[in-house]
């Protein structure tokens, strides 16, 4: 093998694969290195995709039970569930994605490498491959995308069977009588709606006032009415502030900020919940000089690059929201600038999606933060109860929520919650991207009948005509 590289990314979740296959098609001798034996990081092997995998099904379990016989669709004899086999289908979902990425290193020309990456002075690479086997290679660019692992708690120790992260909770062989749920964010909410439509009792436990406390202010209260009715119960404002166990019982001990007040939630499953920090153990990063902000993420500049000449860094590794698609284009950026051509990301047009039902989406500025800015803004809101292909799919919560300046029009901002929300959201997220107006997508034809309608609509409402309304 030949150790020396134009390029070597160490990490192959969506923000390094993605910057490896595009540092081999701009011609780039690359290698990608990753301590899993499956390409994809956390994300396709138990993150992003397994999460959503389950909550599909789980969401067809809770039609059946709740939805069906509406359309006419009878069920002779029990309703039955299999969890195992639902597993199964999770993890052959993850084996397929992950191989496609395999072959797509293949069809690139891209050097796989597995085992533990870390850096070296002169720009080298060791990458541990066995407990005493270390290969060294070295490369002009090195590029660190070892995104990140779950936030701990003190006091809760985690060992991923009864108390579990979100790996853990992708895994459970048996639907839990009452999972606790701490954190009110979207992968807690995720994982919570899951157990909830296949029969757990769930409580959420959450830190802030509200939960998805980054989402505009009118989603998160029709989130949490919509969850409630779906059987997921909320302490706001609260701090686990001990945990305990025997025999099979996990006591959690919370306490309220406003009042002081402690109680006691008892449960079988524990999940924890509370947030992500990047992962830069073992990369040696102190001893070369990367660095660090603060909260531990990697310090770059605009190109990506890190104190340290020829290093650059992606991803949940530095500062940013943990999405990742916003790793991805990142990935596409910094590659694009190694081979000397125009890289660039606008952080202003990244949607966030949670994959709850109904789904919640959202891009840009939300009305509190406009409000705390001094801004100017019309809104345009339209009902998913209003709209003709909603009503005909027996899906109309929600709405669409158009936000834009008082005085161009332009949008600002754009929140959804309903059916496919992380789908609608993406024609707002290209009219954003291109400095479109409110007035530009309600001059748009959209399809008949079509849940984009509600956009439309949404949009047309901003100028104060909505026809449907």
């Amino acid at each position: 093998m030949n150790y020396k590289f134009d390029v070597i990314v160490i990490g192959a979740g969506p923000a390094g694969y993605v910057c490896a296959i595009r540092c081999a098609q701009l011609g780039l001798k690359t290698a990608c290195v990753d301590k899993r034996n499956t390409l994809g990081g956390t994300c396709l092997n138990i993150g992003c995709i397994p999460s959503k995998a389950l909550l599909h099904s789980s969401y067809l379990y809770h039609q059946a039970h709740t939805q069906w016989e509406k359309h006419g669709i009878r069920i002779d004899g029990q309703l039955q569930l299999d969890i195992a086999r639902m597993l199964e289908r999770k993890q052959s979902v993850v084996q397929e994605l992950t191989k496609g990425i395999d072959y797509l290193f293949k069809k690139n020309g891209i050097t796989r490498l597995e085992g533990l990456g870390s850096l070296a002075e002169g720009n080298l690479v060791h990458v541990r491959e066995e407990e005493d086997k270390i290969q060294t290679y070295s490369a002009d660019h090195i590029v660190i995308a070892t995104g990140s692992s779950p936030a701990s708690l003190p006091g809760i120790a985690v060992d991923e069977k009864d108390i579990v992260t979100s790996t853990g909770a992708l895994s459970f062989d048996r639907v839990p009588d009452h999972l606790v749920v701490v954190g009110g964010g979207y992968i807690g909410l995720e994982m919570g709606s899951i157990w909830a439509r296949l029969g757990a009792k769930v409580t959420v436990i959450e830190f802030a006032q509200s939960i998805i406390p980054n989402m505009d202010r009118d989603i998160r209260t029709q989130a949490q009415k919509f969850l409630e009715a779906q059987g997921l119960s909320f302490n706001l404002g609260h701090k686990v502030s001990q945990v305990t166990r025997e025999n099979n019982h996990i006591t959690v001990t919370i306490e309220s900020f406003k009042e002081g007040k402690k109680s006691l939630v008892t449960c079988d499953k524990l999940l924890v919940a509370a947030g992500r920090k990047p992962y830069t153990a073992d990369l040696n990063l102190e001893k070369l000089g990367v660095a660090l902000d603060e909260r531990g993420y990697i310090q770059v500049d605009r190109s990506y690059k890190t104190s340290v000449p020829g290093i650059y860094a992606i991803g949940d590794v530095i500062p940013g929201p943990m999405l990742a698609h916003k790793g991805e284009e990142e990935g596409i950026a910094v590659a694009q600038i190694i081979a000397g051509k125009w890289g660039h990301v606008n952080y202003k047009t990244i949607p966030s999606v949670m994959y709850t039902h109904p789904e919640v989406a959202g891009v840009g500025l939300t009305e509190d933060l406009l409000q705390e800015q001094g801004r100017s803004y019309r809104v345009g809101k339209f009902p998913f109860l209003a709209n003709s292909r909603a009503k005909g799919i027996g899906e109309t919560t929600g709405f669409v929520k158009i936000l834009v300046d008082q005085d161009n029009d332009e949008i600002l901002g754009a929140h959804i919650i309903g059916p496919d929300a992380g789908t609608l959201i993406q024609e707002i997220v290209l009219a954003m991207e291109y400095k479109g107006s409110a007035e530009d997508i309600a001059l748009t034809c959209h399809a008949h009948p079509g849940l984009s309608e509600a956009v439309k609509e949404a949009a047309l409402e901003a100028h104060g005509c909505s026809i449907h309304i």
